[in-house]
């Protein structure tokens, strides 16, 4: 099938890193190849497809994302390409999860922002520096995400009370597609999923964690299925990364945040849309990249399973980016 018009590509889909582009490629049901011809000033990588009954653009940053201002760029950039066509956004890629004694978080699963008392589901932070030494968040609560695509979380939520999401499927087919699919996608062992209690830090010039004895591992019950499972609520998105177990417990009290980003905080002020995060660690320093690939085809296969509950001609009749970017 030939590309449809530029016209007809009504939702962007922002990636961060190459591993969560491919993951969203490995979700299309249709391709229509790269963009021939772009904005002379856009720098964006962009990759055109199907996926159910929504044409997407994919971009991709042609550098390497550092933080919130990267993403503004990537969606300024879209919007020059794709001046009147553009109305909903998903940003959809790898997080770092905030587990707690209320949200059994664990690596592979998928978090959605979501509103959650007075936050819109995005909450932008930066971390800076008390006059005693000690670490100071300062919070923003940002845009929430589109209706439509609340709307559509919520009937997939729903529908998950009485039947099993479909978005594990979509991993599974994508896994299993070829020998490079298995290799860069493929879910780790569950013995690699280790939560390490707050006062265990890594030990220097290590690795990996194999080193790190068993002991120092938080006692967690076993789950009945490896599926990813979804969590709704705060996603933190701010300026630098939380590489500390203890860090890590006094943010998510302060904050009620379930997962943690660079970027999204960035492309939310300027752009109406969804963030999906596949947890790929956890905030501490035995934080790796083991986990990466199968986390962000989570992220990237929820993202999928949520487009289904989109009706096609629902999306065309958001606002288009143009427009909400001139608000700001």
């Amino acid at each position: 099938m030939s590309c449809p018009p530029l016209g007809e590509f009504h939702i962007g889909w922002i990636c961060g890193l190459p591993i969560e582009a491919a993951a969203a490629s490995a979700m299309l049901d249709e391709e229509f190849g790269v963009l021939d011809q772009q904005d002379p000033a856009d720098k964006n990588i962009y990759k055109l497809g199907r996926m159910g009954k929504h044409n997407i653009v994919i971009a991709c940053p042609s550098t390497r994302p550092n933080g919130p201002a990267s993403a503004a760029i990537v969606v300024n950039n879209m919007v020059r390409t794709f001046p009147q066509s553009l109305r909903i956004g998903l940003k959809v890629g790898i997080g770092s999860g905030l587990p707690s004694a209320v949200h059994d978080i664990r690596l592979g699963d998928v978090v959605i922002s979501y509103p959650f008392d007075k936050c819109g589901g995005l909450l932008q932070y930066d971390l800076g520096k008390c006059v005693d030494g000690s670490e100071l968040y300062r919070t923003a609560s940002l845009n929430n995400p589109p209706s439509l695509l609340l709307a559509a979380a919520n009937v997939l939520r729903a529908a998950e009370f009485i039947e099993d999401p479909r978005y594990p499927q979509y991993m599974k087919d994508a896994v299993g597609r070829n020998a490079l699919t298995r290799k860069n996608f493929n879910r780790p062992s569950v013995q690699d999923d280790r939560l390490f209690r707050i006062e265990r830090e890594h030990p220097a010039g290590a690795a990996g964690c194999e080193g790190c004895p068993k002991k120092w591992e938080v006692s967690r019950h076993e789950r009945e299925c490896n599926d990813p499972r979804t969590h709704y609520g705060i996603i933190a998105s701010g300026n630098a990364v939380i590489k500390d177990g203890r860090k890590r417990e006094d943010f998510q009290l302060e904050t009620g945040a379930l997962c943690v980003d660079m970027e999204a905080a960035g492309m939310v002020a300027d752009f109406h849309c969804l963030v999906i995060r596949g947890i790929c660690d956890y905030s501490d320093s035995h934080k790796n990249k083991q986990w990466q690939g199968y986390a962000a085809l989570a992220a990237a296969a929820y993202a999928k399973d949520l487009l289904g509950y989109v009706p096609k001609g629902n999306s065309s009749k958001e606002v288009h980016a143009k427009v909400i970017l001139r608000k700001f």
